[in-house]
């Protein structure tokens, strides 16, 4: 059975439930959440398993989910972190947004994104289910790389990283 996730209004409020499958179908609104960890000056990134339905083979934060119904966000943040990474460690949030991308006729990322950050200096243990790779980039590296190849990293992850970076930079983390 598949898990439902939380679909939700402009401001986050829910509004209801629906499959992860039906709600990325539809485009309905969904609360999700973006984990990106870092070392230094440089990122935790992961390549998406190229499975998935949407995104697959590119490159992403560290992690990235959604809450299910009635779990708390930082529950549902550390569950996956653990589920995906093989991660525990503290983790804060330091902004959310909201973005649509369309994938195909039928097939859309429609979320109320929380962003999370934490600082984390060990190896991830991937799931085979979920990533396919992780590396660590230089924050320079990084921003070259999205400005000269945008097309290799999953669209939300293109909005949220330079915001994230400058999060880092200033210090107000």
């Amino acid at each position: 059975m598949e898990r439902e996730i939380i679909l939700v209004d402009v401001n986050d409020r829910p509004v209801g439930t629906a499959t992860k499958e039906d709600a990325h179908r539809r485009g309905d609104l969904h609360r999700a959440f973006s984990v990106f960890l870092y070392c230094g000056d440089r990122l935790l990134i992961q390549q998406r398993a190229f499975h998935k339905y949407h995104s697959g083979g590119l490159w992403a934060n560290t992690c990235c989910s959604h809450p299910r119904p009635g779990e708390e966000l930082e529950e549902a943040v550390s569950r996956r972190l653990k589920e995906e990474a093989g991660i525990e460690c503290e983790v804060k949030e330091i902004f959310s947004f909201v973005y649509k991308h369309r994938f195909a006729e039928d097939l859309y990322e429609h979320e109320y994104d929380h962003v999370f950050l934490g600082e984390y200096c060990s190896d991830p243990v991937p799931n085979p289910e979920e990533i396919e790779a992780f590396r660590w980039i230089s924050f320079g590296d990084l921003k070259r790389e999205l400005a000269e190849e945008p097309e290799k990293f999953a669209p939300w992850f293109v909005i949220a990283a330079p915001r994230v970076l400058r999060v880092i930079r200033d210090g107000s983390f």
